[in-house]
């Protein structure tokens, strides 16, 4: 178990959006490889959160903008001195692998899960509290008693579907989250604010604490500035602005 706990602030909606799926994609892989029902149940309502957000018309064109932003910024570092040449080209390959996969979807990215009678007939009750008992979805009562192996066929072949999104937000968000190194700094009195350069990119600010501060971050700002506010909490769970001096680690990811 890690003794750090990190909290991760976007600062424009693109890379809100792709913190969103890759955290969808992470839970439908932690709950697929599981037997249980439950787990079945929590591994198809990512699947179906990921195809609401998929339903916006401008995710394959945002994704596509992303890689071509990506292997401009890396182009323009590949004859510093210390760049390491051949991961640096490993990298660039993977962005034009996932460009050539995003512009080979024809139509709009997981058209067939949302088209999927089995899957909108689940998405159509998951509106409704407790709308996905048995006696509304006797189909998915029925699903989710089947071997444990062909439930996890069938989820794994309709992730294969969105195969394409998928690498797409893993490579963009391992970028931004490796696109610089943490620095120490300290919010006096529990607050720490900063004015941001205006002409670079930044995407996410990383916020890395002991875990056992008993703080945590709430975050505020822009592509111009931000703000920290740390806060504490009893055992009410009712949130208390820190007053004592803070040192924490600050990563402000830009690429």
């Amino acid at each position: 178990m890690t003794d750090q706990i990190t909290f991760e602030h976007p600062l424009n909606e693109r890379c809100r959006t792709l913190l969103r799926l890759s955290h969808l994609f992470e839970q439908f892989a932690f709950h697929t490889p599981r037997q249980s029902e439950w787990d079945s149940r929590a591994a198809l309502g990512a699947l179906l959160d990921i195809a609401a957000i998929l339903a916006r018309a401008d995710i394959k064109s945002d994704l596509l903008k992303e890689m071509d932003r990506y292997r401009g910024s890396l182009d323009r570092i590949a004859g510093r001195p210390g760049v390491d040449s051949s991961r640096l080209n490993a990298v660039l390959q993977d962005i034009r692998a996932v460009e050539q996969s995003l512009r080979q979807v024809q139509g709009q990215l997981g058209q067939s899960l949302r088209t999927d009678e089995f899957l909108t007939s689940i998405l159509q009750r998951s509106s409704i509290p407790g709308g996905s008992f048995d006696f509304d979805l006797p189909q998915y009562h029925h699903w989710l008693h089947r071997p444990h192996a062909e439930r996890t066929t069938q989820l794994a072949g309709w992730l294969d579907t969105i195969a394409s999104v998928h690498h797409a937000v893993e490579l963009s968000v391992s970028l931004i989250r490796n696109s610089a190194t943490p620095v120490k700094e300290k919010a006096a009195n529990g607050l720490f604010q900063r004015t941001l350069d205006n002409q670079l990119p930044v995407q996410m600010l990383r916020l890395i604490l002991p875990v056992d501060s008993g703080l945590f971050a709430e975050v505020s700002g822009s592509k111009h500035r931000f703000t920290v506010r740390f806060m504490t909490v009893n055992g009410d769970l009712h949130p208390r602005a820190c007053s004592d001096d803070v040192e924490f680690l600050l990563t402000t990811c830009v690429i």
